[in-house]
């Protein structure tokens, strides 16, 4: 008997009838997705095109129709896709922030509609969250709707699901520390939890992690105001940017020594904070 046949042989009826029941879905889930990209296209060809510079009026009209595509993705039918259809839209959202020349026109609100796509579709995606806490706060200058998706996401977490999961409530805490100045006893908590979620983990980075949580969450419970504290923040901002990220970076800096700390960078491309002298 040859390999192909005894494999054949192997696959069950009930597996053939699986994959046969799924392959339909899959492909109708796949037709929508390209429908919604094709739905793009006339504005991409225009920004493809080499040596075209869009008019505002253009860039604004692009906007308009990326925010009708991701209001379409909120209602497609995934039929259990949920993490492919996040994993689209976070890949869009790259390419609209990265668009430097567009942001500078139309800003960047439109980043938290993105994520409301990725959080409702797939709420255990550690990384998006990282995207959502710098482009949110930081740069469409939302904290109040960046916390609301947080908490929003973390409805369907678990100290265990996602791995890590801490980070999420980290970011949540960075949040109201530094953008929501009415939650510094949220922010407590936030990284009362982070610490215990990352205290249930034995590698070293967690055990790590939730040594700084504590800290942090000390500060805070000492003095709501803490310099020290906004500092950390700032820390884990820095730490958590892409190299690519310069704008930000300038920003973390500045805001650091506003608050008396100094920063250094090390020939190895590490930072060096020294803390406030007064808390």
């Amino acid at each position: 008997m040859s390999t192909n046949a005894r494999t054949a042989k192997r696959i069950s009826p009930k597996s053939r009838s699986n994959f046969s029941q799924s392959l339909p879905i899959y492909l109708v889930l796949l037709l929508g997705m390209i429908a919604i990209g094709t739905l793009q296209l006339p504005q991409l060809r225009k920004i493809q095109q080499q040596g075209q510079t869009l008019s505002p009026e253009e860039l604004k009209e692009a906007e308009q129709s990326a925010k009708a595509n991701l209001a379409l993705l909120r209602k497609v039918p995934t039929f259990g896709f949920d993490n492919l259809i996040a994993n689209w839209t976070i890949l869009e959202f790259f390419e609209y922030f990265g668009d430097n020349e567009a942001r500078e026109v139309t800003g960047y609100d439109l980043s938290l509609d993105y994520f409301d796509v990725i959080i409702d579709r797939d709420p255990r995606f550690l990384a998006a969250y990282n995207g959502l806490a710098t482009s949110g706060s930081i740069y469409a200058a939302r904290p109040e709707k960046t916390n609301t998706l947080i908490e929003k996401g973390l409805q369907s977490v678990t100290p265990k699901v996602p791995f890590r999961s801490y980070y999420i409530l980290r970011h949540k805490g960075i949040n109201e520390i530094l953008f929501l100045p009415n939650s510094q006893e949220d922010a407590r908590k936030s990284f009362e939890t982070a610490a215990e979620w990352a205290n249930s983990y034995s590698d070293e980075e967690s055990q790590y992690v939730a040594e700084l949580s504590r800290q942090t969450a000390q500060y805070l419970a000492n003095n709501p105001e803490s310099k020290t504290a906004k500092v950390s923040a700032w820390v884990m901002v820095l730490q958590a940017i892409p190299p690519s990220d310069k704008s930000t970076r300038k920003r973390a800096i500045r805001e650091i020594e506003k608050l008396g700390g100094k920063v250094v960078q090390t020939p190895e491309g590490n930072w060096t904070i020294q803390p406030p002298e007064t808390d």
